[in-house]
């Protein structure tokens, strides 16, 4: 088993290398490209993810899978055995795509991106609506090939984002939950006492606003000799590798929200990928879990650290003396409560804690109609807004504001949008946990020290790979099943004491 299973850590590892140059190059696509790279761009991406697939399903990885699969692979605690295990599961996925199709995806998905990016700018669906279109045919393409059995072809693209879950689960944990926050949003509508949301609307000199937020990244543990931030049209974050994770936010001077907490977000991304063990880059140990755990790591640092009351009684004098003309006047109480506005808003990256849920809700029953064919790429603005109107009570004012918003869809990254509720599920279910585990945090936060949870998730999650699948490593790390309830309790607790309900 040796030899062979060093041949194949040598064509995972070479194949990661591949991944991660094609990271590069789309991360320098949102970046720093002129538009007139587009075009040749999209041939660079095409070629490299040809060549990926080429070394992904080799005859020769094949055999020595098969060798390798006759051992005991299924033993979680071998970390020879995880990796074998997913490098046979991603095998098997891509023997399942021909070349073809992830060529033209790859193109196709460059070229979208582009076109999504202008048309977001010119609130113009039209000049967006083929390549939208264009992408949901070739994932429903991807979706055919890869289908397992006679469930929804949804399943099989969800799969890819939050391996072993299904839709009919998915609507399982989001139904009884949208059940409770309707009815919370409702209640606080309802509040007399409502924080000044005009405090986060104040004028916040862009250049500080960049220092202020660095600062709190590199608080909570990113490390910036291994990553940097820039900006892009939406933000992400991208981990190329040990060594090197790429943040991206982008700024509003008359907005503090945006920046600041879409740098915990990516930041938290980035707290994973520095995180994952780099000796077993390109392998099941040294890869996250699945896109719903991702998503753990940045909803926790945003919204259950960075938007508590202990992170700003340690942070507020900094951003007092970074914005002093904006928050000479504003106590830290009034700050907090306005940070945590719960508001119905067209925008989901600027959306509070409550009624976040209710945007993934409405990308999700979107993206089932589209794959399923029940919708098509021109029905889409119209739709979105009745639902948007259904679920939030606003309806966007246009398309730049409602379903042009995100870079998804564009890009390829259907079946990706639950996974962003998920882990509000998830990070709930983790910070509950560590709390057991690690003592009263809030005190921890309030003297600006956050090594220790970070130290926990490294131990906990970051550094277990792909150890077990999502829902297995919740109850390995918290002792319970999947349950969205202690994000319920969560929602419940802090926004009734923040607008002050009986």
């Amino acid at each position: 088993m040796n030899e062979r299973y060093e041949q194949l850590v040598s064509q995972l590892q070479r194949l990661a290398l591949l991944g991660s140059t094609g990271s590069v190059l789309g991360w320098e696509q949102e970046t720093y490209m002129p538009e007139g790279g587009a075009e040749l761009r999209s041939k660079q991406l095409s070629l490299l993810a040809g060549m990926a697939h080429q070394a992904a399903t080799s005859s020769q990885l094949g055999e020595i899978l098969d060798e390798l699969s006759t051992e005991k692979f299924d033993d979680p605690h071998c970390p020879e055995a995880v990796n074998i295990r997913q490098a046979k599961r991603e095998y098997e996925q891509a023997t399942k795509l021909p070349q073809r199709l992830v060529e033209e995806l790859s193109r196709v998905t460059a070229l979208a991106q582009q076109k999504w990016s202008r048309a977001k700018k010119a609130n113009d669906f039209k000049a967006f609506e083929p390549w939208l279109q264009q992408v949901i045919d070739l994932k429903r393409e991807e979706a055919q090939c890869l289908r397992n059995g006679d469930g929804p072809l949804y399943d099989a693209l969800l799969d890819r984002y939050e391996p072993q879950m299904t839709t009919a689960q998915v609507q399982e944990t989001f139904l009884p939950l949208r059940d409770k926050l309707v009815p919370l949003v409702a209640e606080i509508a309802e509040a007399s006492n409502r924080p000044d949301a005009s405090i986060v609307s104040r004028n916040f000199p862009i250049e500080e606003q960049k220092k202020f937020a660095a600062e709190a990244a590199k608080a909570i543990g990113f490390d910036f000799e291994r990553g940097r931030i820039d900006e892009s049209a939406h933000p992400f974050c991208s981990g190329f590798g040990p060594g090197d994770c790429r943040l991206t936010t982008r700024y509003d001077e008359n907005f503090f929200n945006m920046a600041f907490f879409g740098t915990l977000h990516e930041a938290g991304h980035g707290l994973y990928e520095q995180g994952l063990n780099p000796d077993a880059f390109g392998l099941g140990m040294g890869s996250s879990v699945s896109l719903g755990i991702h998503e753990s790591q940045s909803r926790m640092w945003e919204n259950l650290v960075g938007r508590s009351h202990a992170f700003w009684k340690h942070f507020y004098p900094q951003a007092q003396a970074h914005f002093p003309t904006a928050l000479k006047d504003v106590s830290l109480d009034d700050f907090y409560r306005s940070i945590n506005v719960v508001e119905p808003s067209f925008i989901r990256v600027e959306a509070d804690e409550v009624t976040y849920n209710l945007h993934i809700m409405l990308r999700f029953e979107l993206e089932q109609m589209l794959i399923s064919g029940e919708l098509n790429a021109a029905e889409v603005p119209g739709v979105w807004n009745e639902k948007f109107e259904t679920y939030l009570g606003i309806t966007p004012p246009d398309d730049t504001h409602g379903c042009l918003q995100d870079v998804h869809w564009s890009a390829g990254l259907i079946g990706y949008f639950p996974t962003y509720a998920l882990g509000n599920v998830y990070a709930s279910q983790f910070y509950a946990a560590a709390g057991d585990q690690l003592g009263d945090l809030s005190l921890q936060f309030e003297q600006g020290k956050f090594d220790t949870l970070k130290t926990w998730l490294n131990k906990n999650i970051h550094e277990r790979g792909q150890q077990y699948p999502a829902a297995e490593l919740v109850k390995v790390v918290t002792g319970s099943e999947f349950d969205a309830q202690p994000l319920v309790d969560h929602l419940t607790t802090k926004f009734r004491a923040v607008y002050q309900l009986g």
